[in-house]
């Protein structure tokens, strides 16, 4: 019978594998977002570009407010906490479910949204909102 002699299984070396793990799977996260923005990019003007430019316009957004010193602090809290869900891995909703997976972020955003356009002035919020401002009073119930 051959025997074959393994090297010791250490801590560095499982370390060094979950990292190298990890590693990869975030470089697959980036690329796939990578992808999706280029893609994103690619659609014919209508809804469903609208819909894929919601999400990017209210991060932006959310960079925006949270800096403004005429944004209340309640406000500020729930633009921010919104934006942290959206980047959160954590859903209710799996991301990978075709049409429903990023339907809670849009639901959570949406309301953190409603609810500082209720306490932001209307200049400052339109100011800091990069799409179309239409899409934003839809939204926000200022019709």
């Amino acid at each position: 019978m051959i025997r074959t002699s393994r090297p010791p299984i250490t801590v560095g070396r499982v370390v060094g594998d979950w990292l190298i793990g990890l590693g990869v799977a975030a470089a697959a996260v980036v690329a796939s977002w990578l992808l999706l923005f280029l893609l994103a990019r690619r659609l014919p003007p209508g809804p469903l570009r609208d819909l894929a430019a919601f999400i990017p316009d209210c991060l932006t957004t959310v960079r925006r407010l949270r800096r403004d010193p005429r944004v209340p602090r309640r406000a500020k809290v729930a633009i921010v906490l919104a934006g942290l869900w959206v980047a959160s891995p954590i859903d209710l909703i799996p991301e990978f479910i075709p049409v429903i997976g990023p339907l809670d972020d849009l639901v959570v955003v949406a309301l953190a949204l409603r609810y500082a356009g209720r306490r932001v002035p209307r200049d400052v919020l339109l100011a800091a909102w990069p799409g179309e401002p239409r899409r934003l009073e839809r939204l926000l119930g200022w019709d």
